[in-house]
């Protein structure tokens, strides 16, 4: 099998070390940003087994010699100015470090001050939110998801809307509250209807759900009022993360009519640390959803879209054992990225570097692979059963929710994985 962009070719090793089942090989050199006791300034890096790699080091030491990088632009506290500078830069520069860590190539490897320089266990290493995210935009683009809502709140004759089958449906969602990963989640207060026909009540959330999502992460767009075609759309995404858009189902019950959720969403997100890029998850493209009807032409597309990602969620009570509840795939998604994109910036809205996109909650097509708490327990009316005789209807305090995901190569021994994203529910206030 050929593999068009050579960093990805998996037969490639690297003369650092990589555990057997990890998540960052070679093959994948993600981007984030991280710091450590000695160096507390937030900056750039990559990735491999278990080592952190500092990109604004080796930009100083010459390794980048050739790209057109600006000279601070990983000395940066997110990456907002290297997605600026197009797909071309962020390939090169992947390719670079594809070919400096490569396992014949002695560069580096031969070189103990450098390498000391440059190099950090993850251990010693704090992970930081990777962008400055100036836009979010979360969509509904999960048809299981989607029908699996609608039958319980519509009934199965009215499950989707009937716009649901010729636009990706999304809404704008709140940036500031989007927190990387290991951050904890406060429970929301908020208005909630408590029976039909009633006054509401003010309170804590009784009804915290998490919803397993990816989003992807765009490079600067078009100026105003020019859109983004499918065609095109893979030139302005970056990458990928996972992302758990956390909900208070109660809240957002009573507060979506006429506008769509409010604070029952807006109180906290939680993403992984490291972006995957979209060159990266190129060997993982399968066919998507036929999508029936016939969508309109600037929706059409031809290729590959969808991401054979293997999706899992973990929840585990405070002192307790962490239990799967749920294991899912990005390829169940009916609306593709490039037709989010392309539907996003069809009124000529614009996309700046940063922008975050994300899929809404990923639901297969099995109970097991339902990917909110409001599906897995159907309302309640099925809880969850934990480790210790414990259950959930849905998320208690103390309670941890992580989600773990990643792509495997043909032959299996190879993983592209995004690590996790988890977050820890303290009571409210």
């Amino acid at each position: 099998m050929s593999y068009p962009i050579p960093a990805n070719n998996p037969s490639l090793l690297s003369w650092l070390p990589v555990p057997g089942g990890s998540h960052f090989p070679i093959q994948n050199l993600p981007f984030g940003v991280f710091s450590t006791h000695t160096n507390p300034k937030p900056r750039a890096a990559t990735i491999i087994g278990n080592t952190v790699i500092d990109l604004a080091q080796l930009l100083q030491l010459g390794y980048f010699t050739g790209i057109n990088l600006p000279p601070q632009v990983f000395e940066q506290p997110v990456l907002n100015g290297f997605l600026q500078l197009g797909k071309p830069v962020w390939r090169a520069v992947r390719q670079r470090l594809s070919n400096v860590f490569e396992a014949q190539n002695a560069q580096l490897r031969a070189n103990p001050q450098h390498r000391e320089k440059i190099l950090s266990p993850i251990e010693n290493c704090t992970l930081h939110l990777p962008v400055q995210i100036g836009d979010y935009t979360d969509f509904y683009s999960s048809r299981e998801h989607a029908t699996n809502v609608g039958i319980m709140f519509r009934g199965a004759d009215n499950a989707l809307m009937p716009n649901w089958l010729h636009l990706p449906v999304g809404y704008h969602g709140r940036s500031s509250s989007i927190v990387v990963s290991g951050t904890p989640i406060r429970r929301p207060n908020g208005q909630m209807q408590l029976q039909d026909n009633q006054p509401p009540v003010f309170g804590p959330s009784r009804l915290l759900d998490f919803e397993l999502e990816m989003a992807f992460i765009t490079g600067q767009g078009k100026p105003l009022g020019q859109p983004i075609s499918t065609e095109e759309a893979d030139d302005y995404i970056f990458g990928l993360v996972l992302f758990n858009d956390w909900s208070a189902r109660d809240i957002q019950k009573w507060e979506y009519q006429p506008l769509g959720p409010f604070l029952g969403k807006n109180f906290g997100s939680s993403v992984s640390p490291w972006i995957v890029t979209l060159d990266a998850l190129e060997p993982f493209r399968v066919t998507a959803p036929v999508q029936n009807p016939p969508v309109l032409p600037y929706l059409q597309y031809t290729g590959n879209k969808a991401l054979d990602i293997h999706l899992t969620a973990t929840l585990q009570p405070d002192g307790g054992e962490p239990a799967l509840i749920c294991t899912s795939n990005s390829k169940y998604l009916y609306w593709t990225m490039e037709q989010q994109l392309a539907h996003h910036t069809i009124n000529g809205c614009n996309i700046n570097a940063g922008d975050m996109l994300a899929s809404g909650t990923i639901s297969g097509p099995t109970p097991d692979s339902f990917g909110s708490m409001l599906e897995l327990t159907w309302r309640g009316a099925k809880p969850i059963k934990l480790p210790g005789g414990l259950e959930r209807k849905f998320i208690a305090d103390g309670d941890t929710l992580a989600i773990q995901g990643y792509a495997t190569y043909p032959d299996g021994s190879l993983r592209i994985g995004f690590g996790e994203v988890s977050g820890k529910v303290l009571p409210a206030y």
